[in-house]
């Protein structure tokens, strides 16, 4: 009711304004004709004409539909359906008052003066409205044409408008919109370059058999916006019974950063199920942490690393260092980072974390002012088979990186970590807690007694979307071979997130961290990852989007947790209280510390265990430095959650 009287009110409003004009050009054009001494204002004829003439264009202009067009998107359609209403107007006018006042004081030429004002008058406001939101002229003269696919839009905003006037000026376009559907509400009844807003979200179902009673049924629905998860599945749901297909558009800040070429609708993304709001970000701090600065990333070739490099470069730093074990991954991130940005300076290094000589030569070679700790080993089964090796790379490999940042000088080392270190029950998660801990101190003991030595930050996530090792790619390999797709548990859940918006908090949280007084020391920047997502849902709804069917054309078979694998993540342990950061998309985790020193011996008792292969100790040792640690399955987990 609220959204109906909204649009109603600024229905109102544009109509008093063009009553107004309607009143203004029939003087105007009176004086125009005749010059103000020859206008007889004292005539009761002439005051009478004047009320006719704006009693009739008020009901010409609100019975032709002249009000459902949008200001905003004000383009040909909105002036040839003026010039429409204005003869209209005129046509009725002058039999009326030729009945009346025989025209005996109104000259014939006045009527062609009038018509030329009043539309004038009713057009310019218009599309100088339009000129300047858009901050030009070039999109005002533009006219829809129709195509050959009948599609309906989802989301009346700027990419609806778009989308339909770039199929106006495509001759080839391949798409017919038969309608607009508004997410809002609030301009529903009106018109976009002459396609009608035809309905609430909510009366999605109806708008549809609407159509196909005026013969009008759509193909494809096109998403102008992201829709919410609940939105998104009520919108699958609807395609899939009618047989419709889903498309989206590029967003337009895909454009601006150099993603999309063209304004075209393409396949629904995976990312796109999840119905995360965009978090707003300070871009400005991020620049100003990296601009002009040295840095290196260490995993460089690896899902995080990558996209660090790629978003780094944008901010112009001084020179990036790509450190990675994998000499292919470390190759094609540098071709890549190569192609991108040519003039910027930069260095392959091939080398492991393990090996700290090799790092404080780096250290020495390179000086980075800011170093991205990515490198890791992340696959939980793999880990959980070989926790040696993550032994080696994510406790002992971290805490070279970070005792080299230290030696060094280094401003600042940000740790990627991950939502696994929270009540693990897999050594992969144990392994990144203890990562964890060692840089929690070691920011502590830099920052006491007002000291200012290297910022450790330590940057905790859930899963990426896309990345080597998680579920997505796994689904799309199943799909492409027939399937079935396989769910460990049907109660799995998982917190995703995108991999450009993972990195972009990340570097967020960086820039928050450099800064951060002394009391903020040790603390954890958690990113906000929205609702987790069940992933049998997940698959349900990439079976969907591939255009198949769940139980005809694929299965999905349960299989059972993998070793180390829990029901449910967390973000936060009961130990580590909420502290609002002051910026959307993260929250602090409050530390749980212990002593450096301390620590230090458990750890060189940890790498000794492990160099001499020594597993069943190295586990005890891993148990008694993480505590919460509980290895084995889901079961676990799954107590754990029905007690609470």
């Amino acid at each position: 009711m609220k959204i109906q009287l909204h649009r109603l009110s600024r229905q109102m409003v544009a109509f008093l304004h063009d009553l107004t004009m309607a009143a203004v050009s029939f003087v105007a054009a009176l004086v125009l004709r005749l010059g103000t001494d020859g206008v007889l204002f004292d005539s009761t004829n002439l005051w009478l004409a004047l009320a006719l003439f704006t009693l009739v264009c008020g009901a010409v202009f609100w019975t032709t539909g002249l009000y459902q067009g949008i200001w905003r998107y004000a383009s040909l359609n909105d002036l040839v359906a003026i010039a429409r209403a204005v003869t209209l107007s005129l046509l009725i006018f002058l039999p009326i008052t030729f009945l009346i006042t025989r025209l005996d004081e109104l000259p014939r030429s006045f009527l062609i003066i009038n018509w030329l004002v009043l539309a004038f008058l009713l057009a310019a406001p218009r599309l100088l409205y339009r000129v300047f939101k858009d901050r030009g002229f070039d999109r005002v003269l533009e006219r829809g044409t129709q195509t050959r696919v009948p599609v309906l839009l989802i989301g009346a905003g700027d990419g609806a408008e778009v989308f339909i006037r770039e199929i106006a000026r495509a001759r080839d376009a391949a798409y017919e919109v038969v309608g607009v559907v508004d997410e809002k509400g609030t301009r529903v009844g009106r018109r976009i370059h002459g396609v009608p807003v035809i309905g609430h979200l909510d009366d999605l179902a109806g708008i549809l058999e609407t159509l196909a009673r005026k013969g009008q049924k759509p193909q494809r629905f096109i998403l102008t916006k992201r829709p919410t998860r609940e939105e998104f599945e009520r919108i699958l749901d609807l395609a899939d019974a009618r047989g419709m297909t889903i498309a989206r558009l590029p967003r337009l800040t895909e454009f601006r950063s150099g993603e999309a070429e063209r304004f075209e609708p393409r396949p629904v993304a995976i990312e796109d199920l999840l119905g995360r709001t965009r978090t707003p970000l300070d871009r400005t701090a991020m620049r100003r942490l990296v601009e002009g600065r040295r840095v290196l990333v260490t995993g460089a070739g690896g899902s995080i690393g990558a996209e660090l490099v790629r978003q780094i470069a944008t901010f112009q730093p001084a020179h990036m260092s790509l450190l990675d074990n994998s000499e292919y991954l470390l190759y094609s991130i540098g071709l890549e980072l190569g192609e991108a940005h040519a003039e910027l300076s930069r260095t392959l290094v091939l080398g492991d974390v393990r090996d700290r000589v090799r790092l404080d030569q780096v250290m020495t070679g390179e000086a980075p002012e800011l170093v991205f700790h990515a490198a890791a080993l992340k696959h939980v089964p793999m880990v959980e088979a070989n926790p040696v090796e993550g032994v080696l790379t994510n406790v002992i490999g971290t805490r070279n990186t970070a005792d080299a940042c230290r030696k060094a000088g280094v401003a600042a080392m940000v740790l990627i970590s991950t939502d696994k270190a929270v009540n693990p029950t897999s050594v992969m998660g144990a392994t990144k807690r203890l990562a964890e801990s060692y840089c929690q101190a070691l920011d502590i003991a830099e920052r006491r007694d007002g000291r200012f030595g290297t910022r450790f930050i330590t940057v905790r996530f859930g899963n990426v979307l896309g990345s080597t090792g998680s579920v997505v790619p796994l689904f799309h390999r199943q799909l492409a071979a027939g399937g079935p797709l396989t769910v460990t548990d049907p109660e799995m859940t998982r917190y995703f997130m995108t991999l450009r918006e993972a990195v972009e908090l990340v570097l967020q949280a960086s820039a928050l961290g450099v800064k951060a007084p002394s009391a903020e020391a040790g603390k954890i920047y958690v990113l906000d990852m929205g609702e987790p997502v069940r992933i049998m849902d997940l698959a349900r709804q990439m079976i969907r989007l591939a255009g198949l069917r769940l139980g005809k054309d694929i299965e999905i078979v349960v299989i059972g947790p993998r070793p180390g694998e829990k029901l449910r993540e967390e973000l936060f342990h009961e130990a580590e209280p909420l502290v609002e950061t002051g910026q959307p998309g993260l929250r602090l985790a409050a530390p749980r510390t212990v002593n450096l020193e301390l620590l230090g011996r458990n750890l060189d008792e940890l790498e000794t265990l492990a160099v001499g292969g020594r597993r069943a100790e190295l586990d005890a040792t891993v148990r008694r430095l993480v505590p919460e640690y509980h290895a084995g399955d889901a079961e676990h987990d799954r107590s754990t959650a029905a007690a609470s």
